[in-house]
């Protein structure tokens, strides 16, 4: 799991309260998916910049996390830094795009469905809450 700080709980916070607003939300779209709204409430570009940048080569967010490369000089590679410099990991990228991580389904006691914004919104609530409750840990730890 992503590597928790303020900043990606931050950005998923704000991410799911967009979402649960009345913004587009688009599964098929790679500037309005689950993967889309995250990245634009990273980087601040627009959905049809991020789509666009994804066409630049085939695949969905899970492939292009797959075939990331930081010295490609390609748009969506400097999108997934972003999104990787918050703490993201590729593997984080697969599971918000298809809503499948393990501790994130167990927490919310289902199985999100991919293309309801509803169960996007739960999803990205619930991840935010397990990552500040991993940091809270580590601070107490520390203490």
């Amino acid at each position: 799991m992503a590597s928790p700080n303020l900043e990606l709980i931050r950005a998923l916070r704000f991410t799911a309260e967009r979402l649960a607003g009345d913004t587009t939300y688009q599964w098929g779209h790679m500037g309005m998916c689950n993967c889309g709204h995250l990245a634009r409430a990273i980087t601040g570009l627009t959905p049809a910049e991020i789509h666009a940048s994804a066409l630049e080569r085939d695949g969905d967010w899970e492939q292009q996390a797959k075939d990331y490369c930081p010295t490609s000089g390609r748009m969506i590679d400097h999108v997934l830094a972003a999104m990787f410099s918050l703490g993201l990991h590729r593997e984080d990228v697969k599971n918000l795009e298809k809503l499948a991580d393990g501790d994130v389904i167990h927490r919310l006691g289902r199985y999100p469905k991919r293309n309801r914004r509803d169960d996007v919104v739960d999803y990205m609530r619930t991840w935010a809450d397990i990552l500040e409750e991993k940091i809270t840990v580590d601070v107490l730890l520390v203490c």
